[in-house]
């Protein structure tokens, strides 16, 4: 039994989870980690210095600070597509696992519990969550969000580029041998495709605040 809550939030590119994740972690005064951003972290890492995605997971690690998370070179597309071709390697989950569940185990003072989001928090990182939730969306709808995330910041994102690259971000997730995107077998599943930013975190909070 934990001894502090975990709440675990899992989903595909651009369903919403990062969003509701920190808002749902500011509410209950959580500790948030987006999971993901660990993967970019190493992704940029290995484009920079032209590491092997091996190396550049165990300098990551070895340098670790929370701050490199928020480094607005993570956000680039480039980045993302690194670190989603690089979180199919089993060897790069692997040097990133420990971190993530001490993270989840042991949330820095003074929270009480913690928010992950990713997409195997609920079935492998902490498949003891307090609460579980899987954010999905249509596939076209997560596509329309990106391109105008994408276009917000000044950069040239077509739709029918941006769908291509989900699609083939979706089917790596989905398809790889370690960890693949699923929804946890006692997850909530929430569908944002129809639902405002309100309605999703009404929604989610309820479910967890069911589970507290």
């Amino acid at each position: 039994m934990n001894q502090k809550p975990i709440i675990a939030i899992d989903g595909p590119a651009a369903a919403g989870k990062g969003t509701l994740s920190r808002s749902i972690a500011a509410h209950l005064h959580f500790a948030h980690m987006d999971t993901g951003a660990l993967y970019r972290a190493v992704g940029l890492i290995m484009l920079e210095h032209n590491m092997s995605a091996e190396s550049a997971a165990h300098h990551f690690i070895a340098n670790f600070q929370p701050e490199n998370l928020t480094n607005p070179a993570l956000r680039t597309d480039q980045v993302g597509q690194a670190a989603s071709k690089i979180s199919a390697i089993p060897e790069v989950r692997a040097a990133l696992l420990q971190l993530q569940k001490d993270f989840a185990n042991n949330p820095p003072a003074p929270y009480k519990g913690a928010v992950l989001d990713g997409r195997d928090i609920g079935t492998v990182i902490a498949p003891d969550a307090t609460a579980k939730l899987f954010v999905t969306a249509r596939i076209d709808t997560r596509a329309k969000r990106r391109t105008k995330e994408l276009q917000s910041k000044g950069l040239n994102a077509t739709y029918g580029a941006v769908l291509k690259d989900m699609r083939e971000r979706d089917t790596r997730d989905t398809e790889r041998a370690s960890a693949p995107l699923k929804p946890a077998e006692d997850a909530c599943v929430l569908d944002t495709s129809d639902l405002t930013e309100a309605q999703v975190f009404e929604k989610a909070l309820n479910f967890i605040q069911s589970k507290l």
